[in-house]
């Protein structure tokens, strides 16, 4: 049975004072708090630039030892070079980032929106990449919705990242696991999705977790909406497949309020 993980993307929000973060926590201690309710969380910082090596140690210390990270992938690499010549540039992203040790569970690796799929270039790409490690791709483009993707993906054990920012499913699942990005409903990084639509995606990654793990990640970040849809979805995955932490009640000085 695999697992089901759900976090949000990034957690350094100020506006998720008084629904994560109590009003006086210092942002230190924000990292620990999220941990203490959340099995995981995706960086997006290390889309920008690579991390500090003292920052990646302070993110591995500061989070429990069954807690993992996903980091997106160098823009550099992806919205820059386009996926060429990327050995040098993946050598200098992964030296800081591989510090996260086993705490690294996937490197998501988002593409660029108005671009023709290239099943060649994607293939010398994940061809590059280290081995051992998870890596997904998110496509902005629905031309690269093809089968001819999919069979390269494949070839290389990576997910096609689930999200709505293309109005479409991936055409099949890949990599033997799952990684969905929820954008949120009204705009990029706006609105809440909410309990009732949530349920049918409930079912559908437990049902699926026989097959492989899942890794769910909100971005929908305005107005504390990833933290209260993260809530409400692990709230109704089955204890199996959740993390036990999950199962945890947070802290009643800084849960939302309720509704």
């Amino acid at each position: 049975m695999g697992r089901v993980l759900v976090g949000t993307s990034g957690f350094v929000y100020q506006h998720w004072r008084g629904v994560l973060y109590p009003r006086d926590l210092p942002p230190r201690r924000w990292l620990a708090r999220y941990a203490a309710e959340f099995p995981t969380v995706e960086l997006n910082a290390t889309f920008y630039r690579l991390p500090r090596p003292e920052a990646v140690a302070r993110w591995r210390a500061e989070t429990p030892d069954d807690f993992v990270f996903a980091a997106k992938g160098s823009r550099y690499l992806t919205h820059m070079k386009r996926l060429l010549d990327p050995r040098p540039g993946v050598a200098r992203y992964f030296e800081p980032v591989s510090r996260l040790g086993p705490k690294l569970a996937v490197v998501l690796w988002q593409l660029p929106p108005r671009w023709s799929a290239d099943a060649a270039r994607l293939d010398a790409f994940l061809a590059a990449l280290p081995r051992g490690l998870r890596h997904a791709v998110e496509f902005r483009d629905a031309r690269w919705y093809d089968e001819a993707i999919c069979e390269v993906l494949d070839r290389h054990g990576a997910a096609f990242c689930e999200h709505d920012l293309v109005p479409r499913p991936p055409p099949r699942l890949t990599g033997g696991f799952r990684y969905l990005r929820f954008h949120g409903t009204t705009g990029r990084y706006r609105g809440r999705y909410g309990a009732e639509a949530l349920a049918p995606v409930a079912r559908d990654l437990a049902r699926s977790a026989a097959r492989g793990d899942a890794f769910v990640y909100f971005n929908n970040d305005l107005g504390g909406h990833a933290i209260q849809d993260a809530r409400d979805l692990l709230a109704m995955l089955p204890r199996e497949v959740r993390e036990p932490r999950a199962q945890r009640a947070a802290p009643l000085d800084s849960r939302a309020p309720p509704r």
